[in-house]
């Protein structure tokens, strides 16, 4: 493989910051067809949930989804195991245990070479390995840009299903990642990370969410969710306005990742940043003492693979957070906020 070809200036975006903005994306999932009712569906396109999930009767249900993007990364080894632990991460975010992928790549084969895709399926065969899961088969096209994710299948019995829509008002918010990884993607990008920087960034891409099927077993554990393209205000939204309610974030309290502050200074916002933030815009309101320009640049900062949004009953807190602690999630084991009655905002950052 050429030792000189950067797989991010072969594509216009990067990771879940290809995701198009969630008001474009309801005009184009809008429809006048009314589907037939299937009793089996639990959870399809009526709402915004992360994967679809099938009864099947005797107790167990099927869980399928699909993510795939440009490269994040320029190793393509790591771009195949980026790729491949964010779309698995869909199948723990609704409680599951993944049993099966399949690989979707789209190739530019007259500007890369077939050595530098190979590359990337074999780091996805490394995550699915570490997952436990065959990446069994796929599909290739000829693509002007490089895209590759999966299409993942897992199972979840019905009592440890977890939507994103189902939080109950008293709720405490936990997250199990650091956010800033689209600020950190970018600097990556335009080569100005330092070595220390990336080497986080890039243990934070690879990390399985596997800790949601241990999630999925705890019954005050009410909602569930991934955080990646549309960031923490958006994903945070879906869960609030779900579940008809409205979403209180201590701003403090908030995991960031190391640097991410830095190159904001340096003024390396993800093109998609502003794409959310204009999305989700009125339904957000800022405390006075809060830097609402450097907030909106966090909290509406794409994020590729990242950590679980959980909203945990008051009684099973203490359950999760020695959870957490046991699985070597230390900093994550406090909460960031809570779930408050419906108000005219979805989310109050304070």
């Amino acid at each position: 493989m050429p030792d000189n070809i950067k797989l991010t200036q072969y594509s216009h975006g990067g990771g879940c910051g290809c995701k198009i903005a969630p008001g474009v994306l309801e005009e184009i999932l809008n429809s006048q067809f009314a589907f037939p009712d299937n009793k089996n569906l639990l959870v399809g396109n009526h709402s915004k949930d992360d994967a679809a999930v099938y009864d099947l009767g005797n107790g167990t249900a099927v869980i399928s989804t699909t993510d795939f993007f440009m490269p994040i990364v320029n190793d393509p080894f790591d771009f195949g195991r980026i790729a491949s632990a964010n779309a698995i991460s869909d199948v723990y975010a609704m409680g599951g245990k993944p049993i099966m992928a399949i690989a979707i790549l789209g190739w530019p084969i007259d500007k890369l070479p077939a050595s530098v895709a190979q590359k990337v399926l074999e780091g996805s065969r490394a995550v699915c390995a570490e997952a436990g899961i065959p990446l069994a088969g796929g599909h290739s096209i000829d693509a002007p840009e490089p895209i590759f994710g999966l299409a993942v299948t897992g199972m979840v019995n019905l009592e440890n299903l977890k939507q994103n829509n189902t939080a109950k008002e008293g709720d405490l918010l936990f997250v199990t990642k650091k956010l800033g990884v689209g600020i950190l993607s970018t600097a990556q990008k335009r080569e100005l990370i330092s070595e220390a920087h990336f080497t986080q960034l890039l243990k934070q891409l690879t990390q399985l969410n596997s800790l949601g099927e241990k999630l999925g077993k705890i019954e005050g554990v009410n909602a569930m969710t991934d955080i990646t393209g549309f960031g923490l205000l958006g994903h945070l939204t879906e869960m609030a306005e779900g579940s008809k309610l409205m979403a209180e974030i201590e701003y403090a309290r908030l995991p960031i990742i190391d640097g991410a502050l830095e190159y904001l200074e340096k003024k390396v916002v993800p093109g998609a940043t502003n794409r959310n933030w204009n999305s989700i815009s009125n339904k957000v309101t800022f405390a006075d003492s809060i830097n609402q320009q450097q907030a909106i640049h966090l909290l509406a900062d794409p994020q590729t693979n990242g950590g679980l949004l959980i909203s945990v009953s008051e009684n099973s807190v203490k359950e999760v957070e020695e959870l957490l602690i046991q699985n070597r999630y230390e900093a994550f084991s406090k909460s960031i906020g809570k779930m408050a009655a419906a108000s005219s905002y979805s989310i109050t950052v304070r």
